[in-house]
């Protein structure tokens, strides 16, 4: 009689289990494969969103930059409320000898000397000569003038201002109508107080500013005494 075989008739064959494995092994390469595409996904669309993100932000910021400009173009166009101004292209730009009759006073503009005054931050005491005077607002320079109607505080605070700033220079003019007064190639202001908020705008605008025939001409170098 035969003798019965021994073991587990539940227990998977070799060939069951190999199978079995493999499956197991599959499955879990198709969920890391589902992962990596969901990370990819994800990382695809996150970057997507902060590029997207810069260049607007980029746009915005161009946009803003291009504003400003355009704004402060536009400022540098508008006059200083209550100068008064001359066509700069009908001031005389020749050197001369002589005494020029200027038709405003202070002058603003016209034929000078060829020597300029020195307006490297320059405080004179003393009246200097119009015609180097002129010559320094044509190399850009604003020129700040008083007269004996002047508060002695207000001469103060001007004399500090242009102590401190190149291409400026101040001395005093007894002939001309108001007490302090400012001047630039082609502009003028006159002011009441050297606390008014113009005095700052006007040399802002005008040292070295866009009404200068000759940008960049020197201020050190000229005379220093009539």
């Amino acid at each position: 009689m035969a003798k019965a075989k021994s073991g587990n008739p539940n227990k998977p064959s070799k060939k069951a289990a190999a199978a079995a494995r493999k499956a197991r092994i599959e499955a879990m390469q198709r969920a890391e494969q589902a992962r990596e595409r969901r990370n990819r996904i994800i990382t695809v669309t996150v970057s997507t969103a902060i590029v997207a993100g810069l260049i607007g932000f980029g746009a915005y910021a161009i946009n803003r930059a291009n504003d400003k400009e355009e704004q402060n173009t536009a400022a540098a166009k508008k006059p200083v409320r209550g100068e008064k101004t001359w066509d700069a292209e009908k001031l005389g730009r020749d050197h001369v000898e002589k005494a020029v009759d200027y038709p405003m006073t202070p002058p603003v503009g016209g034929d000078h000397n060829q020597a300029w005054m020195t307006c490297e931050a320059k405080v004179y005491k003393k009246a200097i000569p119009n015609e180097n005077a002129v010559h320094s607002l044509e190399h850009g320079a604003v020129w700040v003038t008083y007269n004996k109607k002047a508060p002695a505080a207000d001469v103060k605070k001007l004399s500090d201002k242009v102590s401190k700033t190149s291409y400026s220079l101040m001395s005093p003019v007894e002939q001309q109508q108001s007490p302090i007064m400012l001047s630039a190639w082609g502009h003028q202001l006159t002011v009441d107080s050297a606390a008014d908020p113009r005095v700052a705008e006007f040399f802002s605008k005008y040292v070295q500013g866009p009404q200068t025939p000759e940008p960049g001409a020197a201020c050190a170098g000229g005379i220093e005494s009539a």
